[in-house]
């Protein structure tokens, strides 16, 4: 059965589409810490992160770099912050976070709750500055 990320990969599901290339896909958590919150999966649909080969896993973190300064670009922030976890949706995937401080990577922080058109402006924002527009 299809994991929630694999139909969002696939159009059936909607979503805050950043960045995508053929083998990687990059979209808004829409229960986000912080502004600019992103997720990175595979296209291909693998549910532990490690179960990737090495050459996936290192493209995949050759994308989510680029994604990572795209954020930074669109939402100035000290770092992008970089999460594994992976327990809530078993589709491998990667979490970026701009933070200031390390308390802005807690996941036990309360979430924004962001109008459709504040999710499409923030995408808007990554998504130029993945294409060097911003």
């Amino acid at each position: 059965m299809a994991t929630i990320f694999s139909k969002i990969v696939a159009g059936e599901i909607p979503s805050y589409k950043v960045a995508e290339d053929d083998k990687f896909y990059a979209f808004l958590d829409i229960n986000p810490l912080v502004k600019g919150h992103t997720l990175v999966v595979p296209k291909k649909e693998v549910d532990y992160i490690y179960d990737l080969s090495d050459e996936e896993l290192a493209a995949m973190h050759v994308f989510a770099k680029h994604v990572a300064l795209a954020i930074q670009k669109a939402f100035p922030c000290r770092k992008v912050g970089e999460a594994v976890i992976g327990l809530e949706v078993p589709h491998a995937h990667i979490h970026l976070i701009p933070i200031q401080n390390e308390s802005d990577m807690l996941f036990s922080n309360p979430k924004l709750k962001l109008s459709d058109e504040e999710f499409k402006s923030i995408a808007e924002r990554i998504h130029n500055a993945w294409e060097g527009k911003a």
